[in-house]
């Protein structure tokens, strides 16, 4: 236990000099007397304890007054605060939102089964500061670095098709993904950049966005969403929507170029359960101790003191009002 303003205590000299002071005039009291030849008439009046039972209340109050001190002086207690190792990087979640996202060669469609196993891999890294960056035609930041899991996964929750341009930027993706990421000052910073096709849009190259992106010490993941040969894709038509298989086409060569230059590893998920399989590896492979600092838990103590004030003052006052003003 510590107190939070401990020159507070100085004024448990108070208590100490009304005790004192009430010694006194207790001393100095000239009490009448007479003299009588028998003190049978006066044996009934009284008896010594009951003479000085009347001192309680004056007792109970400078229990009060000594209580109520040490509940402004504010008694806390905390859990000794340790440092300790943990698990923590800055990682950009940069996935591909054009409609071909769409296709169900994966469950329920490429673009929601992304979404889930994304939201699994956020949940098993609680000590990594985690972003969303999506692109289709264009790119933006879906949401910035944060610890905050609740929101991250609820954006993440969010990215849907048919919000921005169609297209596939892909080096607009990586770059808005490496401009969040190169202020960081964390030991590792890491990209994971998903997309099912081939750049064909933005104003920056996929090259010239992993050379920014090796500048300024920035690992990249690159993982080519597809199965292998032809993929079923809804198309609109004047009948409805109807299910046509289309080729797959994947730039592999550009994503393994990517992922080499930077460091990072070129992966190829055909269906669920492979991408689910890639997330795991990279969550095994990119894991860099730091230590931090446990921030203690403090819990507040003055309450029980001034419960005890509480109750001396209002025993202190019923017996005055009730007991001592009947005493002979």
């Amino acid at each position: 236990m510590f107190f939070e303003y401990p020159e507070l205590l100085w004024l448990e000299i108070i208590p100490f000099l009304l005790v004192v002071h009430y010694i006194l005039l207790e001393l100095m009291e000239r009490k009448p007397h007479l003299r009588v030849s028998v003190l049978f008439p006066w044996k009934k009046a009284g008896s010594p304890f009951m003479s000085g039972f009347r001192h309680v209340p004056f007792v109970l109050k400078i229990l009060a007054l000594v209580m109520i001190i040490i509940a402004i002086a504010r008694p806390r207690s905390s859990d000794k605060m340790d440092r300790v190792d943990t698990e923590g990087i800055d990682i950009m979640l940069t996935m591909d939102v054009s409609t071909s996202m769409l296709a169900r060669d994966f469950t329920p469609d490429r673009i929601s089964a992304a979404k889930d196993i994304a939201i699994e891999f956020i949940s098993q890294r609680p000590s990594d500061r985690i972003g969303i960056v999506v692109f289709a035609g264009e790119s933006y930041t879906q949401c910035p670095l944060t610890t905050d899991r609740a929101t991250l996964i609820n954006l993440m929750k969010e990215v849907q098709t048919d919000l921005i341009e169609d297209g596939t930027a892909i080096g607009n993706g990586l770059a808005t993904a490496v401009a969040r990421l190169k202020d960081s000052d964390a030991k590792s910073r890491v990209v994971i950049l998903l997309t099912d096709g081939v750049n064909n849009r933005g104003e920056i190259t996929p090259q010239m966005a992993s050379e920014i992106a090796r500048t300024y010490g920035v690992r990249v993941y690159t993982i080519g969403v597809g199965a292998e040969g032809m993929a079923p894709y809804p198309v609109m038509t004047p009948w409805g929507v109807e299910i046509q298989n289309v080729r797959v086409e994947i730039d592999e060569e550009l994503l393994e170029e990517i992922a080499e230059s930077t460091g990072g590893r070129y992966f190829r998920a055909t269906d669920n359960t492979k991408l689910m399989e890639i997330y795991s590896e990279i969550n095994k492979m990119e894991k860099d101790r730091i230590t931090v600092d446990s921030f203690p838990v403090y819990k507040e103590l003055f309450t029980g003191y001034a419960l005890v004030a509480l109750a001396a003052l209002l025993l202190g006052l019923i017996l005055d009002l009730f007991v001592i003003r009947r005493l002979p």
